[in-house]
């Protein structure tokens, strides 16, 4: 299908608008909309908060009767069901709008399609695909829910030069800079939760909360602790503040009396949790996308079991040395033959130190 070069244009202001949901919409996708008379644009409207209208509504309200005959541009097919707002198609259908471009089909089985039948049954032009791969990079950790039934995972660590995340004693602050620990609230804050182990509680013990400069507004994400035998029930700061905390521990660990704390049992293999089963359960609490902060112990054992989606890594102008703890455990890489290859996404230098989004070779 062939598009226009305004066509293009138009879609692309409707993805950086969805953008801007990105803390704030989850577990919802996040989607932006254009409505458009030829080049001019005469609506637009990101989709906020979870509960709220969608992206169409506040869209076709600044539109008003300039809708009528115009096109829609959507990151996301429009919804066709009556959630918490009204269904999208329908609101279109209303407005008059004679042309729909959607970047790509939501998946979510109570749209997967209908919103298109339905706005096609009305006579509406259909046309889906524009920018689809900015589309779905977008709503990774989304689309990753509902179609693989797990979170996107992303592991953050902070490392020297030489691939070191602590010295042999533990102590890691801080290896990176003022900036990119800045930096790192901002990826917390798209996060739908923040994952550690108990052994980052008993040795850092991390707030794991986001805590944004700008006064951006968030949606705090649920801090996760794996721990077996709920060792750090009882204390840490993990479960101060205003944000939720999950403990996920094994069949067979028993709560101290007396403390009021949410928590699940997932079945361990070994001295190990069943790690896909952990982020089954976290999918079913409507979580998109985990930030996993932890030692080289837990980390390494996603990475090993082919759960880590990308890698966002700190690096710091630093040597540790080569009694310092490494980046990942647990490999048993023994040949050049079974290295882990690792594409580059993004890099960016942040204060004194670089950021490199990284993710994993397919094969």
């Amino acid at each position: 299908m062939l598009f226009s070069p305004d066509d293009h244009a138009l879609m692309a202001r409707a993805l950086r608008l969805a953008e801007r949901g990105a803390f704030t919409t989850r577990p919802n996708p996040m989607v932006g909309c254009v409505i458009a008379r030829g080049a001019e644009v005469v609506g637009e409207g990101w989709h906020q908060r979870k509960g709220g209208p969608h992206a169409e509504a506040f869209a076709l309200q600044a539109a008003g009767e300039r809708a009528r005959g115009a096109t829609a541009y959507v990151t996301l097919e429009p919804c066709a069901h009556a959630g918490s707002t009204p269904p999208c198609a329908d609101a279109l259908l209303g407005a008059g709008v004679s042309r729909v471009v959607a970047a790509m089909r939501d998946p979510f089985p109570k749209v997967d399609g209908a919103g298109f039948e339905m706005l096609r049954a009305a006579g509406i032009a259909v046309e889906s695909g524009l920018m689809e791969a900015q589309a779905r990079e977008l709503n990774r950790g989304f689309l990753s829910r509902i179609e693989r039934g797990r979170p996107w995972l992303r592991v953050k660590l902070a490392t020297s030069l030489d691939g070191r995340t602590a010295m042999a004693s533990g102590d890691s602050r801080w290896i990176s800079g003022e900036a990119s620990r800045r930096d790192v609230h901002r990826w917390r804050a798209r996060s739908g939760a923040l994952l550690t182990g108990a052994g980052t509680v008993l040795a850092d013990d991390p707030q794991l909360t986001v805590r944004l400069e700008d006064g951006s507004d968030f949606v705090p994400p649920l801090r996760v602790v794996l721990d077996p035998g709920l060792a750090t029930v009882a204390r840490g700061r993990v479960r101060e503040g205003d944000a939720p905390t999950l403990y996920v521990h094994a069949p067979e660990a028993r709560l101290p009396r007396g403390l009021n704390i949410d928590h699940v049992a997932v079945a361990v293999q070994g001295t190990r949790f069943d790690l896909q089963a952990v982020l089954r359960l976290l999918a079913a609490r409507g979580v998109n996308e985990i930030q996993l902060e932890a030692g080289a112990t837990l980390a390494g054992a996603f990475l090993s079991a082919g759960l880590v989606d990308e890698l966002l890594l700190y690096v710091a102008p630093v040597l540790l040395g080569e009694h310092a703890r490494p980046l990942f455990d647990g490999l048993h890489i023994d040949a050049m033959a079974q290295r882990l290859r690792m594409r580059r996404i993004d890099s960016a230098v942040v204060g004194e130190d670089f950021r490199l989004l990284l993710r994993p070779e397919e094969g």
